[in-house]
């Protein structure tokens, strides 16, 4: 049995999805069938449609999404038909030996849950052609087949919209600071990037109690929204040096800790220059491959400074999430202010030009519930 979907389709690298009608396959054993309510546009859907990922076309992307359960796999425990559930690229095989220590999000064998043979796509278009879920969801489509480790149940109370941030924006960003930064109460932070990473980064800080958080954008507007966020200063590089500002702001010292949340080498580099004695910095944001890094050996060595790569925020998502809707709904996670605007499918492609002009923080697809 299988089923007919509309779903934006990646056809060509650096080109336009187009909306088409798919027929999703129905979920084997471990899988789940989930109606998609809201969507987030995510900047690394968007280093695919440039090809800065390796990702091969067709395909159809989307990461960070929330819906209802609408059929479940045999094998499938702790999860009904009707559920409320966020959806998550980090799926997990619970055996491996990260698994076991609870560090699911470095799952040796993230890739392979709900991994399927090429004879049996989950997803085909009209001729019969075989298209690719991104991270094994795509959920820039009206539903999605998926590993059971993918989704998460949650309170069914959450608007489906607001949730589908902490898929990513949320879990990625207060993650990073809470679980793979541990800030304390009166540290200090500075975050590179302002999009829908950075500002949950810098609420991560604030719900940590960080006694400062400086946030570094080139868009006014980003910035004025980081205040919002938590921040307590802010860094226009239009203006200047960034690390130059950022030492003059902690008087020569540095910051405890350094966020990353854009993916560029020399914002990473910047990221560590601003880290103090002792300080680390994070890298958060999806650097393309290929790129390397110039790290001074003196910084490590001599100035005791760290340097981190952090995926997923450092999360058990099965943990995580229940936790992060608590907080928003008790009004201490900030989803609201994250949305800069709701579209519908079709208008996925004027999402993404929007966000590459880089002023505002995050959209998302609403579809008919």
């Amino acid at each position: 049995m299988t089923t007919e979907i509309r779903a934006a389709v990646l056809r060509q690298y650096n080109q336009p999805m187009a909306v088409e009608t798919l027929t999703l396959d129905e979920p084997v054993a471990d899988e789940v069938r989930v109606r998609i309510v809201g969507s987030g546009l995510c900047h690394s859907d968007l280093h695919v449609m440039e090809g800065l990922l390796p990702f091969p076309p067709p395909a159809v992307l989307g990461h960070e999404a929330a819906g209802v359960v609408e059929a479940v796999g045999q094998a499938v425990t702790g999860l009904a038909v009707g559920d409320h559930v966020i959806g998550c690229l980090s799926q997990y095989c619970g055996s491996c030996r990260w698994c076991a220590r609870g560090n699911t999000w470095l799952c040796e064998r993230r890739l392979a849950p709900g991994l399927r043979s090429d004879d049996h796509p989950r997803l085909v278009d009209t001729n019969g052609q075989a298209v690719l879920p991104m991270v094994g969801m795509g959920a820039f489509a009206e539903q999605m087949v998926v590993h059971r480790s993918g989704v998460v149940k949650i309170d069914p109370d959450m608007p489906l919209d607001r949730a589908a941030l902490i898929g990513c924006a949320v879990v990625t960003g207060v993650g990073s600071a809470i679980n793979a930064a541990r800030v304390r109460p009166g540290e200090t932070c500075v975050v590179i990037g302002c999009g829908g990473i950075g500002l949950n980064v810098i609420q991560g800080a604030a719900l940590a109690g960080a006694r400062r958080i400086i946030a570094v954008d080139l868009q006014s507007s980003k910035l004025e929204l980081a205040r919002q966020f938590g921040a307590t200063d802010t860094v226009n590089p239009s203006d200047g040096d960034p690390v130059e500002a950022v030492m003059a702001l902690t008087g020569g010292s540095g910051v405890e800790h350094a966020f990353e949340a854009i993916g560029l080498k020399t914002t990473a580099e910047q990221a560590l220059a601003m880290a103090g004695i002792g300080g680390s910095a994070y890298i958060i944001g999806l650097v393309p491959a290929g790129t390397e890094l110039q790290v001074p050996g003196t910084a490590l060595t001599q100035l005791g400074k760290s340097l981190h790569g952090v995926r997923m925020g450092a999360s058990n998502i099965d943990a995580d999430f229940p936790r992060f809707v608590d907080l928003y709904k008790q009004g201490k996670l900030l989803l609201d202010e994250l949305i800069a605007e709701t579209i519908t499918l079709e208008q996925v492609n004027e999402g993404y030009d929007r966000m590459r002009a880089g002023e505002q923080a995050r959209s998302v697809i609403v579809f008919d519930s």
